[in-house]
């Protein structure tokens, strides 16, 4: 029959508490209610570190105040440090103290607290200052534990760069819009932006830049090995002439794959402008709830191929009912051709609808649908890229997503370094996992 005796009681304490070796010694309560345990080492020897010689002297014991994992709550910890005193005479090192693997020397954090503070900031999308008061520490103790694990995944792939074939570029604001006065002391408006990389083979973020323009991607692709940039065949990038310019100086033998969404965006803008002209020069005003054009302008975003029959027919009702010049009409025509030549599969069909695309704008015959395919004209090679590779951006744009639910969870930031870091960490553990 199991007999409780005061060892037991403490090896059954160290087996719950379970930090690897240190056993129990005491646990009380103390004057605030609080919980302490006191911790000591079955340690009888060790070596000294200058000398090497073993030693089993133990010159004082000390207590160190040690941070770790809540257990049921908050709970102070106390080592019972030994000193231990070197048996080497000729030493220069007269004593010195024990270090285990979980408290390193000069460290007053466990190390399964800091594994606990990058599980909870690099696996999940929380606010540091939410992960500090839940562990007990102080926001620079968790952000430091964040940048130390940043620096070192950044050495590691600096070091060993894995290959990308195909690449990702699209830029996201940092911040809010800030004002600020210039040397003539007048207001200049800044947007912070900042540019994302990502591998669009598996999503993961490969990097991220200080502001959108071809400075800040050439600066980043710069850095990258020569081996690994001419490895890139296919860059997806929005309609931006300052990402293809990087792309062109940096990436030569990678094509330049522009993003359809985007192509689609600009077309279905072209159809909003064109509402709003004729409404003013119809009306001499803004749409309004009562204008058929304006009430279903929605409507005229979507694809007719994705409408219902009774969408359909609404449809046709709207552009034949408040549209007597067919402006609307002909630019949501264009639209809905542009949309045609992206679905296609091959680039000889693409330039069959292209063709139709052309004839459609000449007949249309308005500044809006003329710029369009002005548009489409300049970056036709990048979309028979894309018709060719069906490389998009989506990763890209899922990949900020994240990030900008790392900036509204941690309510914004001002140092560009934590949040690249925050970025850079949560991407590697989703992809480790």
């Amino acid at each position: 029959m199991f007999k409780p005796t005061v060892e037991a009681a403490s090896e059954a304490a160290s087996i719950l508490f379970n930090l690897p070796e240190y056993r129990v010694v005491a646990v009380t309560r103390g004057a605030d209610g609080g919980r302490e345990v006191f911790l000591d080492t079955p340690a009888v020897e060790a070596g000294c570190p200058s000398c090497g010689v073993v030693s089993t002297r133990v010159h004082q014991r000390t207590m160190q105040r040690v941070r770790d994992v809540p257990f049921d709550g908050l709970v102070t910890v106390w080592w019972v440090k030994k000193r231990w005193r070197c048996s080497e005479s000729l030493c220069a090192k007269t004593t010195f103290t024990e270090h285990t693997e979980q408290v390193p020397p000069y460290a007053r954090l466990t190390t399964r607290l800091k594994e606990r503070i990058l599980a909870a900031l690099s696996g999940e999308v929380r606010c540091v200052e939410a992960v500090a008061a839940e562990l007990g520490v102080s926001w620079p103790t968790a952000m430091r534990q964040l940048t130390r694990a940043a620096t070192a995944h950044a050495d590691r792939a600096a070091a060993r760069p894995a290959l990308v074939y195909s690449l990702g570029i699209d830029e996201h604001r940092f911040r809010t819009v800030r004002w600020y006065k210039d040397e003539h002391d007048a207001w200049r408006r800044v947007e912070p932006w900042m540019t994302t990389f990502t591998n669009l083979a598996t999503g993961q973020v490969i990097g991220v830049v200080d502001g959108r323009d071809s400075a800040a991607v050439k600066t980043w692709l710069k850095t990258q090995p020569r081996w690994w940039r001419h490895r890139v065949r296919v860059v997806a990038i929005d309609p931006s002439a300052a990402f293809r310019s990087a792309v062109r100086s940096w990436l030569p033998k990678a094509r330049v794959s522009v993003d359809h969404f985007h192509l689609i965006q600009l077309a279905n803008a072209m159809v909003t402008d064109v509402r709003r002209r004729v409404s003013w020069e119809r009306h001499d005003r803004r749409g309004r709830a009562g204008d058929l054009t304006w009430a279903n302008r929605l409507l005229l975003m979507r694809g007719y191929d994705s409408l219902s029959e009774r969408g359909r027919t609404k449809l046709k009702t709207v552009l034949a009912q408040d549209d007597p010049t067919c402006e609307i009409g002909a630019a949501w025509g264009v639209k809905e051709q542009l949309r045609r030549v992206l679905a296609c599969t091959t680039v000889a069909d693409a330039q069959r609808e292209r063709a139709r695309f052309n004839s459609y704008v000449t007949l249309a015959a308005m500044p809006e649908t003329t710029r369009l395919k002005k548009t489409i004209d300049t970056w036709w090679p990048a979309i028979a890229t894309f018709i060719r590779t069906r490389a998009t951006n989506a990763k890209t744009e899922a990949a900020n997503v994240t990030v900008k639910n790392i900036k509204r969870i941690g309510r914004g930031y001002r140092s560009h370094e934590n949040y690249r870091c925050r970025i850079m960490l949560y991407n590697a553990a989703r992809m480790a996992a």
